[in-house]
Formats: C-alpha cells, structure tokens, sequence
C-alpha cells in the first residue's frame, strides 16, 4: 500500500520535485541552483500554437497576472499568462493540464488604466473563468476592482510573502514536473523569446525547513514571466472538474417492516 502511495505521489509531483527527492528517495538537495532542471524545461515546452484570440469555442479559460510598477521609468512589467484546461486523471486524481496560449504585457501603464484593460480582456474577450493575481502593495486594489468586475469566484488575490511564495513555487514545480503545465510552440515573438530567457535564468536556493526562494538575479534580468507563470499554476490547480457524483436509488427501505 505505501509503495502505491510513494507511486502516486511520484506522478502527482514528479520525481524531479524537491519534496520527493527528499522525503521519499532521501536524497539531499544543494542549496541553490537553476529553478528548473533540463528535463523540466524540456516538459515545459509544448507544441502547440499560440493564440492571439479566442477560438470560438467558448471554454473558459485560467490566467496568472504579476503586477510590475506603473510609470514611464519603470522596467518591472505586468505580465497576463492565459491557458486552456485539459481535464487529466492521475492515479485516481484530477489533474489538469494547461496549456499556455497568450501572453500579454504592459510597461510603464498606470494602474488606474491597466485595470480597466485587464478587466475587459480577461472578462469579455477571452472569458477567463479563474484568475489568479498578485496583490502584494498596490496590487491589492488591482485585485479588488477585477474581483469586482469579473464577478463572484473568479478572482483569487495572492499576496506575496516568504512562506507563501515558498509554498507558490513547490507548485510550480509539481506542475511542471508531472507535464500539467505546457508552453506553446516557438512563434519567433518576443513576449516567447523574454518566457524561456527567464525559465532558463531563474535560480532557486531551499533554506531551512525547506523553505524555497526563487527569482531571476538582478544582473540577469527580470522575473516577471516566471512570477506569472507561477500564479498560473495555481489558477490552473483550482479549476479542475469538480467529483463526480450521482445519485443511487434506495427504493423503498420500509418495506417488509
């Protein structure tokens, strides 16, 4: 029966995943190194097509929005990754996969003005029915306008702190590790070519009570793709379909008394 369980966790969060490496195949992690290991990038890459616009076919779908700074000097972007959701069962339990379809991303946009775009894209155009957002500082009024505009259950503001960032990354790599989260084919676009630079450079280091930090150095960039993928994950990890039920005809339990 463990060995079962060992299994499932196996294909629940990959063999690649720090939490298994450590408390099933008692292997020490080093203290830092890439986030992402080849073979995860390698399961991370997808072929299938972006998409700039709704398909038509009218499947809602999940989004991961990180928040960058407002005005003309501000490099951090604001970065909306959208994907479809494939329902998937792994050893009993729903997985979903997604599939990365868009990008979108804004510099230097007032928060104000931003909101209104996201409100519109995310609800009108593209139907997004799980939306994940960062709400650390200014962020929070951001949340609580798209809470307000999406309505009811879509929207989930995720404040960033250590604790909780840790617990967004061991995520990330669950996903990734057991292929539930795919990027769409190379396109030769820049908003696919500024994703791999930051999944590449991103570094991770495990401190004590393995708690996970994560983020691309200041000297290599931004993260801002990475963060917002990471939110997706957990967008994604919320929509699956929900249990199955029914209903089982008892007929008539008094009979015979």
């Amino acid at each position: 029966a463990y060995a079962r369980f060992v299994e499932s966790e196996r294909e629940r969060l990959g063999p690649d995943h720090p939490l298994f490496v450590t408390q099933y195949m008692l292997q020490a992690l080093p203290g830092a190194g890439r986030l992402f290991t080849p073979a995860q990038l390698a399961q991370l890459a997808g072929d299938h097509p972006r998409r700039h616009a709704p398909d038509g076919e009218g499947a809602g779908l999940v989004a991961g929005l990180d928040l960058g700074g407002e005005g003309a000097g501000e490099h951090d972007a604001t970065v909306l990754t959208l994907a479809t959701v494939e329902p998937r069962l792994i050893a009993g339990v729903a997985q979903p996969v997604l599939r990365i379809v868009e990008h979108v991303r804004w510099a230097g946009v007032p928060l104000a003005e931003l909101q209104l775009q996201l409100a519109d894209l995310c609800g009108r155009v593209w139907g997004v029915r799980r939306l994940v957002v960062d709400a650390t500082g200014l962020g929070a009024g951001v949340a609580s306008f798209l809470a307000a505009a999406l309505g009811p259950g879509v929207v989930e503001p995720f404040i960033f702190s250590g604790p909780s960032k840790s617990r967004l990354g061991y995520e990330l790599l669950a996903a990734v590790s057991a292929g539930r989260l795919r990027m769409y084919a190379g396109d030769g676009s820049a908003e696919g070519a500024e994703f791999w630079a930051q999944v590449r450079a991103c570094r991770r280091e495990v401190g004590a009570g393995q708690a996970l930090r994560f983020g691309v150095p200041a000297a290599e960039g931004h993260d801002d793709y990475v963060m917002s993928l990471a939110l997706l994950a957990r967008a994604g990890a919320g929509a699956g379909a929900p249990p199955c039920s029914a209903v089982l005809e008892a007929g008539d339990v008094l009979a015979g008394w």
